[in-house]
């Protein structure tokens, strides 16, 4: 059971969102909001529906709809007026009123709404405000919205004098979050008509990344993850603290991994500092962010420690309850990226998203190609399903670390192939061959450079490598594309893919885009870094 789920039963999902995640995704290349990741995750929950939303930076409790009884019936519950919810709001403007109801119609006004007089054509909007104390220079309050317009609750906090702190959009004054959550609500059980209520205490004085990620995290599962992801999600005072937008801190079992362009300054130290203490963890170290990684090994471009207990030469970490080796003194790269790890779980689960299981005959005896296999997350993942794996990589010393991370996880690396060697001279070798699998799965590095010389970048080759990989596809198989080059906008990305399809004449039966995980958060001015594509091809 995921942490934010609150209850489940055939017909109903009731889900504690939490800040900074939107309800669902604000466009085609966006990250997931709420909805999109849980729909796409388990088969049981592949026809949920949205009944009603929460603003992305408003927490609380949602609720959506798994049948088209659930659907039905909610839908009319709150078209009727019928569901009660209840929010808690802070301000540290003075509230001269102990109860308040506000009617007013509401019009859009760009990017914000503002009140306008009911009729001519404005939808009416109603919410009623109750003071519930007074302490520690804020005004908490009860607010209950008896319609519900986009933005109704902030709107008419902001029109009536007291913005909600955080709300900056609508003069609040700012805070790390947005100091609004839902946290009652109740309706007409859709199936046996007996009322049902759900109640989730808010935090709003807890970091709001932190929240995301402990969210959708079970800690017996998984203790590897990006705690916070740079200009996504610095609070203002703490990217100018130490001017360094690029800050991230992934964590990795029992220390942080922290990234930037510079050496850590003092606002980020002290992050790193409570976090540790937090979690219980055992130190943090730091890795400096280079533009050319080509040729990056050694101590030299290992991650350096910054403070606490010295890791050993080699650590396992958890993820959906896989152990992988990791490693901070290998260079630039660690063992695991940990963006792909949504990806991984789908070759767990056999599961692509809402109506596309991978291997619609199951996993046991399909043949898997993993190519730049690195150190094999993706083999032991296809593995562990079932399916038999051939991993594919230059290095000889990753494969050997992939073969470990099979033994990690009680499998035979025996009983699968680990080749040595560039990728494009496999391809064409399967392909004489005449050598297919059920899946082939594509995520090479932005650049890398063959024995030979040759250099593979990302950017131009991308279209060449799906030409070569096409013909090891079996009829009805799947290609995994997937890219982590930041030049790449997804629209080219998606464009090189096609053309290479159409050149072969391979259609396209079922797809899905896939984008990076929540913990990995999208925001307009730093777009989408990963574009992964699942294609089952004719």
């Amino acid at each position: 059971m995921l942490p934010l789920i609150c209850h489940e039963d055939e017909h109903l999902l009731v889900v504690n969102k939490p800040p900074g995640w939107s309800t669902h995704a604000p466009a085609p290349y966006a990250g997931e909001g709420v909805y999109d990741w849980l729909r796409h995750r388990e088969p049981r929950w592949a026809n949920l529906a949205i009944v009603h939303r929460l603003d992305k930076d408003t927490s609380g409790l949602l609720v959506f709809g798994k049948t088209p009884l659930a659907n039905r019936a909610l839908t009319a519950q709150f078209t009727r007026r019928e569901v009660r919810k209840e929010y808690r709001l802070a301000t540290r403007a003075p509230v001269r009123f102990q109860r308040l109801e506000v009617r007013t119609g509401l019009r859009r006004a760009g990017e914000r709404y503002v009140v306008a007089p009911a009729g001519a054509g404005t939808e009416p909007a109603i919410t009623r405000f109750e003071v519930l104390e007074v302490s520690g220079g804020l005004t908490w309050l009860r607010a209950v919205p008896v319609t519900g317009r986009t933005h109704q609750i902030r709107v008419h906090a902001a029109a009536r004098g007291f913005p909600i702190l955080g709300d900056t959009r609508y003069g609040g004054e700012p805070a790390a979050r947005l100091w609004l959550h839902a946290q009652r609500l109740a309706f007409r059980h859709p199936a046996s008509g007996a009322e049902v209520q759900f109640h989730a205490p808010g935090d709003f004085t807890d970091d709001p990344a932190r929240l995301l990620r402990e969210a959708i995290f079970d800690p017996a599962e998984t203790d590897t993850w990006r705690l916070l992801h740079g200009a996504g999600e610095l609070a203002d005072d703490f990217r100018a603290a130490d001017n360094a937008p690029d800050f991230c801190v992934d964590r990795f079992g029992p220390y942080l991994l922290a990234q930037s362009a510079g050496p850590p300054g003092r606002t980020q130290l002290a992050y790193l500092h409570r976090e540790v203490e937090r979690y219980g963890l055992r130190g943090a170290y730091h890795k400096t962010l280079r533009r050319e990684v080509r040729g990056c090994g050694g101590a030299a471009a290992s991650p350096q420690l910054l403070f606490g207990e010295p890791a050993p030469a080699a650590f396992t970490v958890r993820e959906n309850g896989v152990a992988y080796e990791i490693r901070f003194g290998e260079g630039y790269s660690v063992g695991l990226f940990l963006d792909q790890r949504d990806n991984r779980r789908r070759l767990l689960v056999n599961h692509v998203a809402a109506g596309f299981p991978l291997f619609p005959a199951g996993p046991a005896g399909a043949e898997v190609l993993n190519t730049f296999a690195y150190t094999c997350g993706f083999s032991v993942c296809a593995a562990r399903a079932g399916a038999r794996v051939t991993s594919v990589d230059l290095s000889r010393k990753y494969l050997d670390w992939g073969r470990r991370n099979f033994a990690l996880n009680g499998l035979e690396p025996a009983s699968h192939e680990f080749l040595t060697g560039d990728v494009f001279d496999w391809l064409r070798r399967f392909a004489k061959r005449g050598r297919q699998f059920d899946l082939v799965l594509l995520d090479p590095p932005t650049f890398s450079t063959a024995k030979g010389g040759t250099v593979f970048s990302a950017e131009r080759d991308y279209g060449r490598l799906v030409r070569a990989a096409l013909p090891v596809v079996k009829p009805g198989g799947v290609l995994f594309a997937s890219t982590n080059a930041a030049e790449l906008a997804p629209e080219k990305f998606l464009k090189l893919i096609h053309a290479a399809l159409g050149e072969w004449g391979r259609r396209v039966l079922q797809h899905h885009y896939a984008p990076q995980p929540p913990d990995y958060p999208v925001v307009r001015a730093v777009p989408a870094h990963l574009k992964t594509l699942w294609l089952r091809l004719e």
